[in-house]
């Protein structure tokens, strides 16, 4: 229930023969009641709207490297994505990473930093496929810089999807890359990829 209240202004004659006034009750009524709240982002600033992040429902970016000899290398997701590489996980704290090889057998992996020809927020260019490099206070790193994420020798299974879950460590890189080498020590492999970004 809403309702109004006048009081007497504290120069009126009113007030000034002493009669006094209260603009609200002794005692006021709180409304109690469960009201669900949509938030769906905020305004910055500068008045621009920042819609809020969601975590990807399906895998995206896919990416097909055929023939990638033994020590060769791939760069993904690649201009052959479906639009959306690099990757931007501004917003988002975690990243899957879903490997599927045509041949079974160690893979090393490591994130690097995205293309030269993408600005990196205003600076370009940048270091292109340079292993992404920082520090981890929160989990009791040292203060040098390490690689956020470098795996030498993962054991893949052929033919099947390798889904890997990358937690905090690549959060809010603009610009995102993954260096997959074939460390198979045997013939070319056929390398796909796929990624899902996380809040």
């Amino acid at each position: 229930m809403v309702y109004n209240r006048e009081g007497y202004a504290p120069w009126s004659l009113t007030r000034k023969a002493g009669v006094q006034s209260a603009t609200v009750d002794g005692t006021i009524e709180v409304p109690q009641y469960i009201q669900p709240v949509l938030d769906t982002g905020f305004v910055d600033e500068k008045g621009d709207w920042k819609g809020t992040k969601s975590s990807d429902e399906q895998f995206r970016a896919f990416t097909k490297d055929e023939a990638i000899p033994n020590t060769g290398e791939i760069l993904t997701p690649s201009e052959n994505a479906d639009g959306s590489w690099p990757l931007d996980t501004t917003g988002f704290n975690h990243v899957m990473i879903a490997v599927k090889p045509s041949r079974a057998g160690n893979y090393a992996m490591s994130a690097v930093m995205g293309p030269d020809t993408v600005s990196f927020a205003n600076l370009n260019p940048v270091a292109a496929a340079s292993i992404l490099r920082g520090a981890d206070f929160d989990r009791g790193g040292t203060a040098d810089l390490q690689p956020l994420f470098e795996d030498g020798a993962q054991s893949l299974i052929a033919d099947v999807w390798n889904i890997f879950p990358i937690f905090s460590v690549l959060a809010n890189q603009k610009i995102l890359q993954f260096k997959i080498v074939n460390n198979t020590g045997g013939e070319a492999a056929t390398i796909e990829c796929a990624f899902m970004r996380l809040i």
